[in-house]
């Protein structure tokens, strides 16, 4: 154990001279007269990529380390956070040197860019003792133990935070996980009941300033609270979502009449937002978008469709991105507006004059439900354009793409931790030949994996957190949180899947939901291959 704090720390290092050396191979390919040439870049997204996905694995293991120093530093450092720290530092370092997966099929490899990942072995070799098999059995034991709590390692987290997560992960436990499974397969939404409860233990205002009705907590809160409901099922974990987006843009760009109008009722919960973004034609490319506003006197009124709108149905006020400016081609037309409309109903879901809509049927992600919409002269109030100001739509979205990666990062996490819970809980209780599933070495493997990058995960996500509640920037470190957490759901829920076999694909099963809901995490809030590409745009353009 005493050794263990410089060996993590050489392997950080190690890692960050790889991307060092990576990033300067990737720069000679797409810079044009010391430029960053955005067409070559697109050309070589392979390579520029793989260098977003070797900077978030060494961040990753910069946080780890960190994290276990500070343990150390207050005695709280065990067998139980060592192990799969050390296991996760030797798996990476590994796929840096072998072959990282950028998805299924997708291998990232440094000696495709003629970069030799040699001055790996040596802190590899040091590292593998902590991830051979008698490691990786023992973490499984360890696992054993501490089911039930919000996770195998110690948090690091000081007094209020732990205090926050115990009672999110109890009320998930009792008030969610029981329900998630029925609410899921019958394709119901949320009951209005757990939103009230939800309401009440502020989760809408948790990261609100007080003198609007919310927690004044911060995005690490915010992380905390998000991973233990998205453990008892994403559903719930994601309620709180599109008061985080729909808060967060009034309280950057509201007006004073703004802010006393909704923010009360977000923090509360008695006001449900839905974020209106996505169009039919125009995914990713938001500065694309086609639906229009058409001012008349002191209403605007809406024309074009919107898709993959969540929660919409329910919602009281849409987030709604439109273009005011016919004549504008690119984001500077786009205007961003406080839409209110009547809840629906389970007989009328849009009640609204002007606009009508349809529910996406799903495999996962249920409980929200997801929407597309049409406006044909739907009206808004002049008083309800954000901040008053025209043109600004795109500039004020873009703002809150940070909370949401950092949250969709927690969620991810969540996801990630319940496959566990699953996977482990089946393992330990089916036997095979005479013992439990978890003490065969390949099942072992799955879930000492799983333990070790949920680990990492949580240090990147809090850390491009704290980023965030100290003011800086952080699109670099929310990105690369995102990217990592939501490939580490979908390996967890398909490992959880395996290790259930055949029982696992059966409907009636929890772990075939996880699957479904784990694959919707490296799509929406910036597909996996979208934040890669920003990533490397940022850390080719001098992000640190």
């Amino acid at each position: 154990m005493t050794d263990l704090i410089p060996l993590l720390d050489e392997a950080a290092s190690a890692a960050a001279a790889l991307v060092a050396e990576l990033r300067q191979a990737v720069d000679q390919r797409v810079t044009r007269e010391g430029r960053l040439d955005r067409a070559a870049l697109d050309l070589e997204q392979h390579a520029a990529h793989g260098l977003a996905w070797a900077a978030a694995y060494a961040e990753t293991l910069r946080q780890t380390v960190a994290w276990a120093r500070d343990l150390k530093a207050a005695g709280q450092l065990g067998e139980a956070e060592a192990l799969p720290a050390q296991l996760l530092a030797h798996e990476y370092l590994s796929q840096l040197a072998g072959g990282l997966p950028m998805n299924q099929g997708e291998i990232f490899r440094p000696a495709d860019l003629g970069v030799s990942a040699e001055r790996l072995a040596p802190v590899i070799a040091r590292l593998a003792p902590g991830a051979d098999q008698a490691a990786k059995l023992r973490i499984v034991a360890l696992l054993e133990v501490a089911r039930g709590r919000p996770s195998l390692e110690a948090s690091g987290l000081d007094e209020t935070l732990e205090a926050v997560r115990d009672q999110f992960t109890a009320f998930a436990l009792e008030k969610v996980t029981p329900h998630a499974h029925g609410w899921h397969v019958r394709d119901e939404l949320i009951p209005l009941a757990l939103l009230e409860e939800l309401g009440a233990l502020g989760v809408f205002g948790l990261t609100a300033p007080e003198e609007w009705g919310g927690s004044g907590l911060g995005k690490v809160a915010m992380c905390v609270v998000s991973e233990a409901l998205s453990r008892g099922w994403i559903g719930a974990g994601s309620l709180g979502t599109r008061s985080e987006i729909a808060a967060e843009l009034i309280l950057a760009h509201g007006t004073p009449e703004q802010k006393q109008r909704f923010l009360p009722g977000i923090a509360s919960g008695a006001i449900i937002p839905t974020a209106v973004f996505t169009e039919p034609e125009a995914g990713s490319d938001l500065a694309s978008l086609r639906t229009r506003a058409v001012r008349e006197g002191d209403t605007w009124r809406i024309y074009g469709s919107k898709t993959w709108i969540t929660h919409a149905a329910r919602a009281d006020v849409m987030t709604l991105l439109v273009r005011t400016d016919p004549g504008s081609k690119d984001h500077r037309g786009l205007s961003m507006f406080l839409a209110e409309k009547p809840r629906g109903s389970a007989a009328d879901s849009f009640p609204a004059p002007g606009m009508s809509g349809g529910e996406i049927g799903v495999i996962g992600y249920r409980g929200m439900k997801e929407y597309e919409l049409a406006f044909d002269g739907f009206e808004v109030g002049s008083q309800n354009l954000l901040g008053g100001q025209e043109g600004q739509g795109f500039v004020q979205l873009m703002a809150t793409f940070e909370s949401a990666r950092i949250q969709t990062a927690a969620r991810a996490i969540g996801v990630a931790q319940n496959a566990l819970d699953l996977a482990l809980e089946y393992a330990l209780v089916r036997q095979q030949f005479g013992k439990p599933l978890a003490h065969f070495p390949r099942v072992a493997n799955k879930l000492a994996i799983m333990a070790a990058e949920i680990l990492g995960a949580r240090r990147l996500a809090w850390f491009a957190a704290r980023a965030k509640d100290e003011g800086r920037r952080c699109d670099l470190e929310a990105g690369m949180a995102k990217l990592v957490a939501a490939r580490i759901a979908w390996a967890a829920a398909d490992n959880a899947v395996q290790i259930h076999g055949g029982t696992g694909f059966a409907i009636e099963q929890p772990a075939s939901r996880v699957l479904a809901d784990a694959r919707i995490l490296n799509i929406f809030e910036g597909a996996g291959e979208i934040q890669a590409q920003v990533i490397a745009r940022r850390l080719l353009e001098g992000g640190n």
